[in-house]
């Protein structure tokens, strides 16, 4: 579905995680990371174990900027994801987490 169609259904008053989620994931891949952050954090306030989520979660905060909320949404998902027995989600936000650690002086520099 389009970021339209997915809209036009929010504002009807269908709000889910999974739409929410389709959203988040849709303006990510549009180029906004400011608006998918909203819709991720909000999927992940209706479904808090929905180990995807926080991961495109935190790949929205990193690519608007926030290397620190990005950590902090990895790290949520490691735990939710752990907890699930997601491994999959679990081994790319390790992935993940570890990139940043490395990149880490360079964001922070770029982000403050």
């Amino acid at each position: 579905m389009d970021i339209e169609t997915l809209e036009r259904m929010l504002a009807a008053g269908k709000d889910s995680a999974l739409l929410r989620f389709g959203l988040g994931k849709s303006w990510l891949d549009a180029g906004d990371p400011v608006r998918a952050a909203t819709h991720l954090g909000r999927c992940v306030m209706l479904d808090p174990d929905y180990s995807a989520a926080w991961k495109l979660l935190g790949k929205a905060w990193l690519a608007g900027g926030q290397p620190q909320a990005a950590r902090e949404a990895w790290q949520r998902g490691l735990s939710v994801a752990g907890s699930k027995g997601d491994q999959q989600a679990r081994k790319e936000m390790q992935v993940f987490l570890r990139r940043l650690d490395r990149d880490s002086p360079a964001l922070l520099a770029k982000a403050g």
